[in-house]
């Protein structure tokens, strides 16, 4: 893996939702122009084509040399290694019959394109510039010998994204299909887990326990969970924590398979302090044997690393010494198996442009013969 922080090649990106199109130029990891955000037309299949067009054209003209690639993020299923979007897309339904979306680009800007599902580019940007080397630096500093090199990302908004990374490397799965959204909901099963962990979720929910009649955004709600704007607040807080409860179920079997560390971000984070206790919670809940036996649904312990009491005993762990049998000598140990659960300092759209930069840029190496560690 090349060094993304001190790479003089200049990435296009391009963060994209149904609503709108936010296009920049990365460099060294950093963005170097100023974002362009144009509507998204996703109804419309040609005028979708012409914004992303157009909107790389913006960028490219601010831009004092040719770019080396053009990398970015696209919600849902897709033949993401050759660049074809088809299938059930809820956010862009004009693409549900198939596009090439990759080639058509490539076509038309001459450079090579990569594109990648956005969760999986913003767990790849938090592995690499954001919570993985944050808590890894920590732990040394702590002396700890424990590291983590795997990492679950969560990603809140229109959709329920996810990204997994193994060993440092991004699991795009044989299919470009790594994903959660499709869990049953625990309250419904006979309707996918995204039903209740997405912006059309709270939406939803609030108004079924309110009865409030009005259109509201989760911005509202969170206003009217906050007490600055007229509302049930009971409601409110409930549609937050009904969606942190079934993200804490879709979490537990991804984690307990995955092992590593947890990330959440996306514009829905605003509302961590009503999400996260319920996600903890469930987490954090028990299961038993057929005997009675009590057990952990996950079993390490779950930490809270936002939390900076909680932080410090992931830290700690529980440090001790055991004796090599035979012998006086003894060794350090930590048998305190733990993972951690965190919100996103860089944001959701800043390690999703980090991820597809640092992608592009090991791509073009491997077309290169160039193998980086």
């Amino acid at each position: 893996m090349a060094n993304f922080r001190t790479d003089s090649r200049i990435v296009m990106t391009l963060d994209a939702n149904s609503a709108v199109m936010v296009f920049g130029a990365m460099q060294g990891g950093e963005f170097i122009v100023e974002p362009i955000t144009l509507d998204a037309n996703s109804h419309d299949l040609e005028l979708c084509l012409q914004t992303m067009v157009k909107g790389f054209r913006m960028v490219r003209d601010q831009l004092d040399r040719q770019p080396a690639a053009i990398s970015f993020a696209f919600p849902g299923p897709a033949d993401y290694p050759n660049g074809i979007i088809y299938g059930y897309l809820l956010n862009f339904p004009s693409f549900r019959n198939g596009v090439a979306l990759g080639p058509y680009l490539r076509k038309k800007f001459g450079i090579p394109v990569y594109i990648n599902n956005d969760g999986d580019l913003f767990a790849y940007g938090e592995a690499l510039g954001g919570v993985l080397p944050e808590i890894n630096e920590r732990l040394e500093l702590s002396g700890s010998s424990k590291r983590y090199r795997n990492l679950l990302g969560y990603v809140f908004g229109d959709g329920f994204g996810v990204g997994m990374i193994v060993n440092g490397m991004m699991n795009r799965g044989d299919n470009s299909c790594v994903e959660t959204c499709y869990f049953p909901h625990s309250k419904r099963p006979d309707i996918i887990i995204e039903e209740g962990v997405s912006i059309r979720a709270v939406k939803r929910v609030y108004k079924e326990l309110s009865g409030d009649g009005r259109d509201l955004e989760p911005k509202d709600i969170f206003d009217i969970a906050e007490g600055r704007l007229e509302g049930s607040r009971e409601a409110a807080v409930q549609a937050f924590a009904e969606m942190g409860e079934l993200t804490g179920e879709a979490i537990i079997p991804a984690v307990n398979l995955t092992d590593g560390l947890v990330v959440l971000g996306g514009g829905m984070t605003g509302a961590a302090k009503y999400l996260k206790p319920a996600i903890l919670e469930v987490m954090r809940s028990k299961i038993s044997t057929l005997d009675g036996q009590q057990l952990g649904r996950i079993p390490m312990k779950v930490y809270d690393l936002d939390n900076e009491e909680e932080l410090d005993g992931f830290m700690k762990g529980e440090q001790q010494k055991i004796k090599i049998h035979g012998s006086e000598i003894e060794v350090d140990f930590d048998p305190q198996k733990r993972i951690g659960v965190t919100v996103s300092k860089l944001g959701a759209g800043k390690a999703i442009a980090i991820g597809a930069y640092a992608f592009a840029l090991d791509q073009l190496d491997r077309r290169n013969g160039i193998m980086r560690l």
